[in-house]
């Protein structure tokens, strides 16, 4: 089956089975328990925090689609990532991308070291650096792949050799590139991770966050964790990433002719004095992303010849909207310093380049020409 008809179709046994009314949608059990039949019998179903048919059936429909044993969903990508950590116990050494998400920096510097886990972050781009790194504490590698906001990229099976026979989990945040053009399963991954709230619901109107497992094992941990620290998604939040799930390959392709377009654009303003963005073919990661995933994504970052242009593009942008958020359909812009990235220490933030000057576009479906001509009118003062 073809990822757009799998978007649509992949879960459809799940809600057969959840009811026989013949309905298109799956329904909404908004319920918190269960009643059982008798003793000793069950529907299958009990407590809404250990299992819930609305979120099963879009934890079928993830694990599906990212080519996993299972899927489990949780109320934010935070949620899931917190989750995730409690795989690990005090001591034990996880090495990460560098150029991350200033939320999971934010839980790995505060929580998970307060907890006993060591975070090395190290450019996982580079693989003799990733390499030196390893130790025997090394219980995991943690990958963005394109980082965020810089666009970096992992090569992803060349990980998964370097660490083969190790007692070494590679866990791989998918939030950027969706199932839709990007599996890391496929090439190796043991977890991948996703904020929901981004691409997979993509209308900016829920939290979620999901992590798929590659073998039953290691799902059946992640399992047991969610239903114990509980973080779940809701019946009603499971049917909005449902929903906008099945319109994922026609977003991400519009998103992605999108951002082709307005990358070449930005090239050639004189006021942008660098663009990040793995489907120029000047990046120098351009043949590992056509090698590794099926598309680009629509996610850009660019430099601006000073804080004054980034600042008057934040202030003067009418259809794009300056917030911090990525990942639906409408165009949003963001200004990683103070936002995403605000509780990474400065640095850090500086020796990844994330400075004063640099913006994150998160590229929507809106018409390419109306969103470059808001970006033109900003950068000339809004006239």
């Amino acid at each position: 089956m073809k990822q757009e008809t799998a978007c649509i179709h992949a879960a459809r046994n799940k809600i057969n089975q959840m009811h026989s009314t013949g309905a298109v949608a799956a329904p909404i059990f908004q319920s918190a328990t269960f009643a059982h039949p008798s003793v000793g019998e069950s529907t299958g179903y009990d407590y809404s925090r250990s299992g819930n048919p609305t979120r099963e059936h879009v934890e079928s429909l993830i694990a599906a689609l990212e080519g996993g044993a299972g899927g489990l969903a949780f109320s934010s990508g935070m949620a899931a990532v917190s989750t995730l950590t409690e795989l690990f116990s005090p001591g034990d050494e996880i090495i990460s991308t560098d150029d991350l998400y200033g939320g999971t920096v934010r839980l790995f510097d505060h929580v998970s070291a307060k907890n006993g886990l060591i975070v090395h972050y190290t450019d996982t781009s580079g693989l003799s650096v990733l390499k030196s790194t390893i130790s025997d504490k090394t219980k995991a590698i943690f990958i963005e792949s394109p980082t965020n906001p810089m666009m970096k990229v992992t090569d992803i099976v060349a990980v998964k050799e370097i660490i083969a026979g190790r007692n070494i989990l590679l866990i791989v945040d998918n939030t950027f590139m969706s199932p839709y053009f990007c599996n890391p399963i496929k090439l190796g991954a043991d977890i991948v991770v996703h904020s929901g709230t981004k691409y997979l619901s993509g209308h900016n109107d829920t939290l979620s966050g999901f992590l798929v497992a590659a073998d039953s094992k290691i799902y059946e941990k992640l399992r047991f964790l969610q239903k114990t620290t509980g973080a779940v998604l809701s019946p009603f939040d499971s049917f909005l990433v449902t929903r906008g799930l099945k319109t994922l390959a026609v977003r991400m392709e519009k998103a992605q002719k999108n951002a082709l377009e307005i990358a070449e654009w930005l090239k050639i303003q004189p006021k942008i004095t660098s663009v990040h963005y793995v489907g120029s073919p000047e990046h120098p990661a351009y043949a590992l992303s056509k090698r590794q995933a099926s598309g680009f994504g629509s996610m850009i970052s660019f430099t601006t010849d000073s804080a004054e242009t980034a600042r008057n593009i934040l202030n003067r942008v009418k259809l794009i909207l300056y917030a911090e958020s990525l990942g639906g359909v409408e165009t949003l812009i963001t200004y990683p310093v103070m936002q995403t990235h605000a509780d990474v220490p400065e640095e850090r933030r500086i020796a990844q380049g994330i400075n004063e000057k640099l913006l994150r576009l998160s590229v929507g479906i809106e018409a390419v020409e109306d969103i470059i001509a808001d970006l033109a009118k900003a950068m000339q003062g809004g006239l």
